[in-house]
Order: structure tokens, then C-alpha cells, then sequence
């Protein structure tokens, strides 16, 4: 296979540093919101890089899930891989790419668990048989080869909490990942991109530069 076959060229609008919002959440946001009208699926799929403290990192996509002045809020297993991984070492990345728009956003930080409040109420908004996966799955962690395993056990719950009333299990929530640098980069042309990068002060300031392509 040919990689160097596959070429595509990048007709991304300008990016100038006037245009840029002082503070690079509101600017996610602003981008989050044209890629919610031009991507076609998930726009809010964050590819997630997280590492112990032996540096063996692994990287995965997870789906934002709201973004305010903290940062960003994501929610997972903590007894998976991401989630030793952040109890041991709370440094953690993402990128996101909205081909369309040739517009790609990076983000490190380090990640803080959400409050229980937060875990609970967004558990209780999920669709029941998403409930039920998540109380049925020890994430990461081995199994029989047979999927028969785990959808008998998915059948033992889903008749279990038919009610409705899936509690949420104690080794699942959410994270923050409270950002310190952010990085937009924008296509253009032959290559020679539009990039800004926000990095956060010591008095919680923000400071832009321009890197080269």
C-alpha cells in the first residue's frame, strides 16, 4: 500500500491573530459550533492520549461532553485503561479534526474527576441500554472470546433494571481536563498553515503565539 498516493490539498479560510478570541475556550467554542454544522458525525470525537509513570501511553477517542471555563468534560470507566492511567499520571492530551472545515484544535492539560453530581446526573440522562452497558462492562479488562459472554450478562441486567433504575456504577464518572495549552491550526493552501497557540500564565492569563507551519 502506497501511502504517499493519498494527497489532498487544504482551502481553509485565513487565520489571523485579530480574529482570535482572548480566551482560547470561547474560541473552541466558536469552532465547536461550525463544525457542528458541517461535520457529518461526531463532531465532539476527541482522540485522547494518556500515559503512566513507566511512559506507556495509549491513546483512544472519547466524545466531549460539555465545555465551560474549567476546560473540558468527558466521562469514562475509572477502573479502564485511561482511568489508571490518570490516577496515576493526570497529564493528558486530545486533538480533534473537522476534515471539512481543514480545522484541527490539540489541547494538553491535566484531568481532575468531575463532582459526583455531575457523574450522576449525566449517567441519569443516557438512554437506559447505554445505562445498562456501562454497569455490565469491566472496561479494559479481559474476557471470554465468546461475545456470547457478555450479552448474556447485558441480558441479565437489561431484564434486571427494567424499571429503568440503572444505578450508576461507583467506578464510573467524569473527568475535566483542565487545559494549559491549546493549540489552533488551520489548512491552507500548499501546506503552509495558519497555527496559534494559547498558553496559560501563572495569574491564569493567557498568552498567544503564532507557530510556523
Amino acid at each position: 500500500m502506497n501511502l504517499e498516493e493519498k494527497k489532498r490539498e487544504y482551502f481553509g479560510t485565513p487565520l489571523s491573530f485579530e480574529e482570535l478570541d482572548p480566551n482560547p475556550l470561547q474560541q473552541f467554542a466558536k469552532w465547536y459550533e461550525a463544525a457542528l454544522q458541517a461535520e457529518p458525525l461526531e463532531p465532539n470525537a476527541v482522540a485522547l492520549a494518556t500515559s503512566n509513570l513507566r511512559g506507556e501511553s495509549r491513546v483512544r477517542y472519547v466524545l466531549l461532553k460539555g465545555i465551560d471555563e474549567r476546560g473540558f468534560l468527558f466521562f469514562t470507566n475509572y477502573s479502564s485503561i485511561k482511568g489508571k492511567h490518570l490516577e496515576e499520571n493526570p497529564k493528558a492530551s486530545f486533538a480533534c479534526y473537522w476534515p471539512t472545515l481543514y480545522r484541527q484544535v490539540c489541547v494538553s492539560g491535566r484531568c481532575e474527576k468531575s463532582s459526583p453530581e455531575t457523574s450522576f446526573n449525566y449517567f441519569q440522562s443516557r438512554p437506559f441500554l447505554s445505562r445498562v452497558a456501562a454497569y455490565t462492562s469491566p472496561q479494559s479488562q479481559p474476557v471470554p472470546k465468546e461475545r456470547a459472554y457478555l450479552e448474556n450478562l447485558f441480558n441479565q441486567n437489561r431484564l434486571r433494571f427494567e424499571s429503568g433504575d440503572v444505578p450508576m456504577p461507583e467506578n464510573w464518572g467524569g473527568y475535566w481536563l483542565i487545559p494549559e495549552t491549546i493549540e489552533f491550526w488551520q489548512g491552507r493552501e500548499n501546506r503552509f498553515h495558519d497555527r496559534f497557540v494559547y498558553f496559560k500564565e501563572a495569574g491564569g492569563q493567557w498568552r498567544i503565539e503564532r507557530l510556523a507551519p
